[in-house]
């Protein structure tokens, strides 16, 4: 009773599908009553004439004697195993067509739920005590109290047509063979309508409140609530792990890009960006990889150790990490300044090599005074 008490929220989403996979749907079975009473009805009207003959001539031939039959020693059986066949014919097709119409009536009140975990085995379900549990529930009493009121209804709208129709099922016994059953399936069919107008009303009342039932048993506690949705957020802990372990991953890939880098710009105690251009590839020189602190001293290690250039251009260094990101183009503000460096770095090549003098000193690189974080920050009211 306390755990009820504390469902009060109404069931999510994601539990009616899982109660869905589960084999938990809310089907009625008034309503399969009705498909198969309804349209069986209807199926036998239909079907009435090529029946009303078949029957007529099973009776017929059934009730046919001549000499041969009574000398034959084995000729009763034979009719007998005969007239069986018809019978098992008849009966079987009116059989599948009684499970078809029971299956459609199930499927119209839940739908289609195609699932194997309710057969599954559960040896908690062998527990008396939990089954006398079940047994015993709210639900399970209610069910039985509609059936056995459905059933009390139906009997007594039955014996009341059958006991007012009495006179006209008597009048069949003065006709011949095939007008009587014509009559008596007339009569039958009379009597049908008011069983099916009989579990119309209680279908009309069972399906909701089968889906009113089950609603209420899914019924979702706070603490249950908050833990679904931790699990389809994610937990805090395993999210932060996760970017934590796609940061060092962008980390190394970033690392090891340094060394295909033309050069790197440092501002000489915080800021390293590793710059790359490919002449014909690239429209504008590309950052492959920037960090600051100690993740800048990183980049500028490696650059050394594979004799990538290092530059010291604070205010670039500064402009460059702060309006671009790894794998992106220099903005067009700093193309004026990032050609300077490559030129320079170029020609310092070129001497190396021997196929130049070396270049002077390269001088102050400016750059555009919003563009610098620096400058930007010092230029903001107090």
């Amino acid at each position: 009773m306390a755990d009820d008490q504390n469902r009060q929220l109404p069931a999510s989403e994601r539990k009616i599908r899982k109660a869905r996979e589960e084999g938990q749907v809310a089907r009625s079975r008034d309503l399969a009553h009705l498909v198969v009473v309804g349209a069986g009805g209807a199926l036998l009207v239909v079907l009435m004439p090529h029946l009303g003959q078949r029957l007529s001539a099973v009776l017929r031939s059934g009730l046919s004697f001549d000499a041969r039959l009574l000398s034959h020693e084995g000729a009763m059986l034979d009719r007998l195993a005969e007239l069986g066949w018809v019978w098992l014919q008849m009966l079987a097709v009116l059989g599948v067509l009684a499970v078809g119409l029971a299956l459609a009536g199930s499927v119209a009140a839940g739908g289609w739920n195609f699932t194997f975990k309710p057969l599954a085995p559960n040896f908690g379900k062998l527990n008396p005590i939990s089954g006398l549990g079940q047994i015993v529930s709210g639900r399970r009493l209610a069910d039985l109290g509609k059936a056995c009121l459905l059933a009390l209804v139906v009997g007594v709208i039955g014996a009341a047509y059958v006991w007012l129709r009495l006179p006209v099922f008597r009048d069949a016994l003065g006709m011949p063979l095939l007008p009587a059953i014509t009559h008596t399936a007339d009569t039958l069919v009379s009597g049908l309508m008011l069983l099916v107008i009989a579990l119309a009303v209680s279908a009309a009342i069972d399906v909701p409140l089968q889906r009113f039932m089950l609603m209420r048993q899914l019924r979702m506690s706070h603490q249950e609530a908050k833990q679904e949705h931790k699990e389809n957020e994610g937990n805090p802990e395993v999210k932060g792990r996760i970017r934590q372990r796609m940061r060092e991953m962008s980390r190394k890939r970033m690392l090891a890009a340094v060394p295909t880098a033309d050069l790197v710009v440092m501002n000489p105690t915080h800021y390293a960006v590793a710059l790359k251009y490919e002449d014909g590839q690239m429209a504008a020189p590309r950052v492959v990889a920037k960090g600051t602190d100690l993740l800048a001293f990183k980049i500028r290690d490696i650059a050394r150790e594979h004799k990538v250039p290092v530059l010291q251009a604070p205010p670039l260094a500064r402009a460059l990490y702060a309006h671009t990101e790894v794998d992106q183009e220099v903005p067009q503000r700093l193309f004026t300044a990032v050609a300077q460096v490559l030129a320079y770095v170029y020609r310092l090549r070129n001497a190396l090599a021997g196929r130049g003098p070396m270049p002077p000193d390269l001088g102050a690189i400016e750059v555009p005074a919003d563009m610098d974080p620096l400058y930007a920050a010092a230029a903001e009211p107090t």
